[in-house]
C-alpha cells in the first residue's frame, strides 16, 4: 500500500515507475522471495492454481483482457481482499492504485486469477521471545 500513486512507466520495475507486471515482479520478489516472468502474457502461464472469483484471497494475481481482444491478457493486479485488487494501471489514472472488481469495466474485463504465492518458498517459522 506504500507504493500508491507510484507513477506509471511502461517497462517500469523499480519505484521511479512501474508497469501493471513491473509491479507485481517487484512485490512478489521483495515480499515473497519469488521471481515471475516479466510479462503479463508470461505470467499467465505460469504453473499456479487457478482460483474461482469466489475463492479469492489476498495476493492472488488477478488477470484481466483490457485491450478489447476478448480473452487474450493485457493487464494484471494482485487482490488485497474485501473485492479490491491494486495494480499500476496507467499514466492516466495516476499509476498504482486499488481498485474494486465489483466496477463494471474489471468485472467485464477479468479472465482468470491464479494463486502465485502456493508456489514461494517456504517462509522460515517466525521466533518470539519467550516472556
Amino acid at each position: 500500500m506504500s507504493l500508491i500513486g507510484t507513477r506509471y512507466r511502461f517497462g517500469g520495475t523499480s519505484e521511479a515507475g512501474f508497469d501493471c507486471s513491473g509491479f507485481i515482479g517487484y512485490l512478489f520478489r521483495e515480499e515473497a522471495g519469488m521471481n515471475l516472468p516479466r510479462s503479463t502474457r508470461e505470467m499467465i502461464n505460469v504453473d499456479a492454481p487457478l482460483v474461482a472469483r469466489s475463492a479469492l484471497k489476498p495476493g492472488d494475481l488477478l488477470f484481466f483482457a483490457t485491450n478489447g481482444r476478448r480473452g487474450r491478457v493485457s493487464h494484471a493486479g494482485i487482490y488485497v481482499g474485501d473485492n479490491q485488487f491494486i495494480h499500476s494501471s496507467s499514466r492516466k489514472s495516476g499509476g498504482v492504485r486499488v481498485d474494486s472488481l465489483g466496477d463494471s469495466y474489471w468485472s467485464k474485463t477479468f479472465i482468470e486469477a491464479k494463486r502465485a504465492l502456493a508456489m514461494a518458498p517456504a517462509a522460515a517459522p517466525i521466533v518470539t521471545a519467550r516472556q
